[in-house]
């Protein structure tokens, strides 16, 4: 788990946009972050085997 002091500063509107950076709504972790889901590798991964996230489904060939 994140820090809490860490996940509200990233919330802040920085002094300069360059500054921002993405981190996971659910963990608020900050390495791993998926763009297109807005959470990270492994929040991901647990809702879409859980069948929580629309769209995605486990690959098999």
């Amino acid at each position: 788990m994140a820090k809490t002091c860490l996940i509200e500063k990233a919330k802040r509107k920085p002094k300069f946009k360059v500054r921002a950076y993405n981190r996971c709504n659910l963990c608020g972790r900050p390495n791993g972050y998926l763009r297109k889901f807005d959470m990270c590798r492994i929040c991901f991964r647990l809702l879409s085997l859980q069948g929580k996230i629309p769209g995605v489904t486990k690959s098999s060939w």
